[in-house]
């Protein structure tokens, strides 16, 4: 019986002892009860939280520790967090004046507002998003009482940091884009006497009239194409000079853009972000090296081919060969300048790389005649690729691209193009019968824009000659009619005839010559020689009823479709290539060029196009090919056709990247 009592004493004990009593169940007690001991215990503790300051000063330290952490993740970085953190938080105000300074802008900008407004809005909208996420992380961690202070502490650094990298990221951003809108600060308001009036872009009216914009573009690889082949899930860095909205940047741009859709890799090294490039390369998913030094050095050592975009680049390719000495082996160098200034600039690295690729034989055989001069002797022969019309503006002219759909076919697109033709016609003010003379390039003597102002003054001038020759011509004639007739009966109904006649000689006088130039607040404009040529047309007052602005833009589709010819004006040494030229030519313009350069190469005088003499010398016969297409609509179309042909044959993409595999045979690691 005894050991059947002392079995539950143990339990008993064991029991007491796992719930923290010290004595047996029948060990004498000073106190009374279970239940008293039990209560006075659990007092004494709360007696204990009560009296005692420790988890006071816990929580005050908790909190001290948290205010330090915050205080200080905020002001490790730049003036423009300190400046947001010191209005406590919020949206930045540089953000806020930016956006609306950008929404009162002008026609002018409206493409290039629009694009950071959206791009702000996406910003804030996903700053704010994490700022919710944040808040609602911090309460949540409030009210667990089971994290530790440290947890927490952690918790809220991660927070504050991920708040102010968001911040951060905002502010660069607009920041960013109001330096590049800095930098392409035109140099002409909308409207003056002086010069004429600044029109464009017409983006938006494009997109609404074509139903399609280039933001819908998707892959247009060539998917059984050598290039494609020989490209796919390899790496390339692309070395960009700049990205102004120039030749070479657009082309370097749209091979990058190939290189992707054909499962390529792709990292941009740029050197310069002056120019309008940086957010269509965000759009079209272009990965930009941060740095123009070590990383960009890192990157391209990783590269199965390095393609650099211009001569301009010889400082980095000789930085990059002094990091990497065998980096030269792996250097494509697509020299798209034809001056002697840029040879003598690139002469050092010359034979460093690995091939030199050139936009035409003009601009090969100079560079070579340059080359044996200076008994540089380069480490393989040139190659030779010119450039081609990309994609979108083939899809809008209506030559069959990657682009077309059954219910967006080249006949359906020359329908859409018609129309906006006549759309962006009306908004430059241009009637049927006038023709429209366009030239696109950046403004400075090298592209000669001044003379071709020259030109134009001397075709209005021997216009309104030739007008009031007609006009004394014709009345004249009339009244010998007059004379001869004896009778006066019936002398009303002849005088209604005679100015019948008249009312129908001044409409037939009425076609205008017209000039559209381009590209205002292009970075590779010279203040200088836009000055001269405003000077020239404040002393010019009726030429500048004739001449037209636009700011620079890669919307050109819709200024293609309006013109009815096309000039290019190169001086020096002519065009390297053309790019604008073959563009034009994409379009049905008739185009009119200096007799040099790849200009010559392009344009065969009196089959695809006019040309005339460079310099002051070569004035009189561009007025004079101008007028004979103004006063010959049949050979505008004539010399259109057939260089859309040309194009069609020789410059569309395909062409280019047939001539490019060439590049990449001998070129790229194995």
């Amino acid at each position: 019986m005894e050991e059947i009592r002392l079995s539950p004493l143990r339990q008993t004990s064991v029991k007491s002892s796992l719930s923290g009593r010290s004595t047996p169940r029948g060990t004498p007690r000073l106190h009374s009860g279970r239940t008293p001991r039990r209560g006075h215990v659990g007092g004494g503790a709360f007696q204990l939280f009560r009296s005692s300051r420790l988890v006071y000063w816990l929580l005050l330290i908790t909190l001290w520790t948290y205010l330090g952490f915050y205080v200080q993740s905020r002001w490790a970085h730049d003036n423009e967090s300190k400046v947001e953190f010191l209005r406590f938080g919020g949206r930045p105000r540089t953000d806020v004046l930016y956006v609306e300074k950008i929404k009162g802008m002008d026609a002018v900008a409206n493409e290039n507002s629009e694009a950071l407004v959206n791009i702000t809005g996406k910003d804030d909208a996903g700053l704010s998003k994490r700022t919710d996420v944040s808040l609602i992380k911090k309460d949540d961690g409030a009210s667990r009482r089971s994290l530790s202070s440290k947890q927490k502490t952690r918790k809220t650094v991660r927070s504050s940091r991920s708040k102010v990298r968001g911040k951060q990221k905002v502010i660069k951003e607009v920041l960013e884009t109001k330096d590049l809108d800095a930098e392409q600060d035109p140099q002409l308001p909308l409207t003056n006497a002086t010069y004429g009036k600044l029109l464009g872009p017409f983006g938006s009216l494009e997109d609404k009239v074509l139903e399609w914009s280039p933001h819908r573009r998707s892959g247009t690889c060539d998917r059984k194409s050598d290039f494609k082949r020989l490209v796919w899930s390899r790496r390339f860095v692309l070395l960009f000079h700049e990205l102004s909205m120039t030749g070479a940047p657009i082309s370097m741009m749209e091979l990058a853009s190939e290189l992707l859709s054909c499962g390529a890799t792709v990292s941009a090294v740029v050197l310069s972000r002056r120019g309008g490039l940086m957010q269509e390369l965000t759009r079209r998913r272009i990965k930009v090296v941060e740095d123009k030094g070590e990383l960009s050095f890192k990157t391209s050592m990783k590269a199965d081919l390095v393609i650099a975009g211009s001569a301009v680049c010889t400082s980095w390719i000789d930085q990059y060969m002094n990091h990497h000495p065998a980096g030269g082996s792996q250097i494509a160098w697509w020299i798209m300048e034809n001056r002697r200034e840029y040879f003598d600039r690139a002469k050092p690295v010359l034979d460093h790389v690995k091939m030199l690729i050139f936009l035409s034989e003009s601009q090969s055989r100079q560079w070579l005649t340059w080359c044996e001069e200076e008994h540089i002797k380069l480490r393989s022969q040139p190659v030779i690729v010119p450039l081609s019309v990309n994609d979108e503006l083939a899809f809008v002219a209506g030559i069959p691209s990657s682009l077309n759909t059954p219910t967006l076919s080249p006949e359906k697109m020359r329908e859409k193009r018609q129309i906006l033709r006549e759309s962006v016609r009306m908004e430059l003010g241009l009637t049927d019968a006038d023709m429209l003379v366009m030239s696109l390039s950046s403004i400075n003597p090298t592209k000669g824009q001044l003379l071709l102002l020259e030109s134009i003054a001397l075709a209005l001038s021997e216009r309104g000659k030739e007008s009031q020759r007609n006009h004394k011509g014709i009345i004249r004639k009339e009244k010998v009619s007059l004379s001869s007739k004896h009778r006066l009966r019936g002398s009303s109904r002849q005088m209604k005839s005679v100015s019948l006649t008249l009312d129908n000689a001044v409409r037939s006088e009425k076609q205008e010559l017209k000039v559209l130039l381009g590209s205002v607040g292009s970075k590779s404009n010279k203040v200088g020689y836009v000055k001269e040529m405003l000077s020239f047309l404040s002393k010019n007052g009726n030429l500048s009823k004739s001449v037209m602005w636009t700011p620079a833009t890669t919307r050109v589709a819709s200024l293609y479709s309006a013109a009815d010819v096309y000039v290019t004006n190169s001086q020096g040494v002519g065009e390297t290539f053309g790019r604008v030229t073959i563009e034009a030519m994409a379009y049905g313009l008739a185009v009119v060029g200096t007799d040099a350069g790849g200009t010559k190469e392009m344009v065969q005088h009196n089959v695809t196009g006019l040309l005339h003499s460079m310099g002051r010398s070569g004035n009189k016969e561009l007025a004079h090919n101008l007028l004979y297409l103004l006063r010959n609509a049949d050979a505008r179309l004539r010399l259109g056709s057939e260089g859309r042909k040309m194009v069609e044959k020789m410059y569309m993409k395909q062409h280019m990247y047939k001539r490019f595999v060439d590049v990449l045979v001998k070129c790229m690691r194995p």
